[in-house]
Order: C-alpha cells, then structure tokens, then sequence
C-alpha cells in the first residue's frame, strides 16, 4: 500500500511500508516528482528492473539504464504512449538479436506495469460519505 500525505502547497509526499519516500507536486515544481513522470518513472522502472538480470548476465557487464518520456494527446490531459528506451553495453554479446527477443519477451510477460497499462487499468475514486445527521432523513 502507498500513503500519501500533503506537506504543503501543491506537496505531498508518498511512503510505502518499507520507509521509502517520493516527493509529489505539480509539473514543473522543484524537489518533486508530478504525477504522470511517476507514472513514466514506473514503466521504466518496471522494463529496467524486469530485465536486468538477464542482460546483465549475457552482456557481462554493469551499465544498464533506462530513458522514457510520455507521449500525451494533443489536450494534454492524457498520456498515449510511454516509449521506454534501454541502454545496455552489446560488444560482447554473440547474438545481439537473440538478446533483444529475450529482453523484450521477459518485458512484456513479467514487468507488471507495461502489462497493466496495456490493460488500461482503471483508478476507481472512493471519497468520504458524509455523516448523516438525525435532522438529515437521507
């Protein structure tokens, strides 16, 4: 579970039950992180955690990072596409191609959340219910 607290204006801050934080504001706001670059940060994240093993251990090597950007509509208020690109060291690897088809499938089978955005998980919104009163019938 994640709990996020606001600390400020626009400031909040985001904790999971292992201690660890993230910084939340607006676009643009310094020391923070807005929401839609989490949500790129997490499909990055995923496809570089998903696959680093198995790069690591063909490409004998210790680089592996990775850069993604969202692609929002044209309004702005929804991101299509969340290109992902891995860098990684290929001169010691025999079979580059092999490499990327294996990468590629261990991605697309295992990293939770290029999986569920292909789903288009939805994000159900549950608000307080006010409390009734006796004066209130309803």
């Amino acid at each position: 579970m994640i709990e996020i607290e606001r600390v400020g204006d626009h400031e909040f801050v985001a904790s999971n039950e292992r201690g660890a934080t993230v910084r939340i504001g607006r676009k643009g706001q310094e020391g923070s992180f807005s929401p839609v670059e989490l949500l790129v940060a997490a499909a990055a994240g995923c496809a570089v955690v998903t696959s680093e093993t198995l790069i690591l251990r063909r490409t004998g090597g210790e680089e592996l990072s990775a850069v993604a950007d969202a692609v929002q509509s044209e309004s702005g208020n929804e991101v299509i596409s969340i290109p992902v690109t891995l860098s990684y060291d290929l001169s010691s690897v025999d079979d580059p191609e092999a490499l990327e088809t294996v990468v590629r499938r261990a991605v697309e089978q295992f990293c939770t959340v290029t999986r569920t955005l292909k789903q288009s998980a939805t994000a159900p919104l549950q608000l307080p219910m006010p409390l009734q009163t006796a004066e209130d019938p309803l």
